[in-house]
């Protein structure tokens, strides 16, 4: 049977290597992405059997209708992987920042929970599938000007931790994948040093395999795994002495 695979934030970045990844194995391809031309770009060059639709992850119906049109012509997916994703700092003071949150929020998780929504009554009926959510490393402790994004991708792994237990003995699959540094046009600003970074294309090589083995969280790169288990454990005096005079991320205004 084909695989039918379901990609957010697919125009671009990790989600264009993954539909790249996917399309070599003739998967079935939903691409879900703000960006409609560079869509159709993608699906052009993988080729094979691709739907291509435009929506913002914010907008739950818009996903729901997408979810519904998918499987109308395909089925129940294999695998629906909430890759969305969007990065800024922010300043608690300033008040142009409170929007920047909220957005980070309603994309970062939120855009999860919409994505996955849609599928998981099908998946639930059929006891199978698998959900990914792609986090980062970041969520594993706060960053300074970056309050925001690694709160985002902490409330991401914890839901989708919960999400797992929830479906533990039902036939779906949770993946969690914590990447570190990879080399997109959202890292691409970012002011500071980032150690052990990969290409798109070897981070989507990775997050396939992870996917397949149905790995229930993991790091990638591994070396980025051992630093995320020495931050979790580093205690709170240290981490703030370390990471209080940190290079920041730039804000929305500075991107």
């Amino acid at each position: 049977m084909t695989e039918r695979v379901v990609i957010t934030g697919a125009s671009s970045g990790i989600g264009a290597a993954l539909a790249r990844v996917y399309a070599k194995r003739g998967a079935t391809l939903g691409l879900i992405a703000r960006r409609q031309a560079e869509l159709d770009a993608l699906a052009a060059e993988v080729g094979g059997t691709v739907a291509a639709y435009a929506a913002d992850v914010r907008d739950g119906a818009r996903l729901a209708a997408i979810a519904a049109d998918f499987i109308g012509r395909f089925g129940t997916p294999d695998v629906v992987i909430a890759n969305a994703g969007v990065s800024a700092g922010n300043l608690t003071h300033l008040d142009d920042d409170i929007e920047t949150c909220q957005w980070i929020f309603d994309v970062n998780v939120l855009g999860i929970v919409k994505t996955f929504q849609p599928y998981l009554s099908g998946m639930l009926d059929a006891r199978r599938g698998t959900l990914v959510g792609i986090a980062s490393v970041a969520g594993i402790r706060g960053l300074p000007g970056a309050g925001a994004y690694s709160a985002s991708k902490s409330a991401a792994i914890t839901y989708l931790e919960s999400l797992r237990v929830e479906l533990r003995g039902s036939g779906v699959s949770v993946v969690t994948i914590a990447p570190g540094y990879i080399a997109t046009d959202m890292t691409a600003k970012n002011p500071y040093r980032m150690p052990f970074m990969l290409s798109a294309d070897e981070a989507a090589r990775r997050f396939v395999r992870a996917i397949d083995a149905r790995v229930s969280y993991t790091v990638i790169p591994w070396q980025m795994a051992i630093v995320a288990k020495v931050l979790r454990v580093l205690p709170r005096w240290l981490f703030d002495r370390a990471f209080a005079g940190a290079k920041r991320k730039p804000r929305r205004g500075e991107l």
